[in-house]
């Protein structure tokens, strides 16, 4: 797949290597059933009302999920979480349907699951949708907020993830 891609296309992903991301699993509930995803491609847009938005790419298996659904949580993970990050990127062998049996999965309170122990989770609803190339655009109204301050990051660099840990 990658000796399809264009010069430039690759000078690009090298360059997208090099800026850091947070790491991100966002979650859906909802009549197309229950998803997740790891995703990095996730940014504040404003705080009024407050909205984020997340970049899905078109082909994922969980597309369809993610835009019929009507609750999307975005799971900004703590730095000990990579065994989240990895499971939801399918970097495992674990089975779609068994990928939300960890407790700290919590199902029921917020209408898309969120995970305990993350950095951040922000709960919200689709406002709109913008078309780019492979991948669509989701701006996330951001309904409910939960913090977890006394915990690190984790970043996507140069192909690897690195923890940041605020305690260290």
């Amino acid at each position: 797949m990658t000796a399809d891609l264009s010069p430039a296309q690759r000078k690009f992903r090298a360059a997208m290597a090099n800026l850091s991301a947070g790491v991100n699993v966002v979650t859906t509930d909802g009549k197309r059933g229950r998803a997740g995803t790891t995703v990095s491609a996730v940014c504040s847009v404003t705080d009024t009302p407050p909205t984020m938005i997340v970049c899905i790419n078109k082909s994922a298996t969980s597309y369809d999920a993610f835009v019929e659904n009507d609750g999307i949580a975005i799971n900004v993970l703590a730095h000990e979480q990579e065994d989240i990050a990895l499971l939801f990127a399918n970097a495992t062998d674990t089975p779609r349907v068994k990928r939300f049996d960890d407790p700290r999965w919590d199902l029921e309170t917020y209408g898309a699951p969120v995970l305990s122990g993350a950095a951040a989770s922000l709960v919200g609803r689709i406002a709109s949708v913008s078309h780019q190339g492979s991948h669509s655009v989701l701006f996330i109204e951001v309904e409910t907020v939960v913090t977890n301050p006394d915990t690190g990051g984790l970043v996507y660099f140069q192909h690897k993830f690195h923890s940041i840990n605020v305690n260290a």
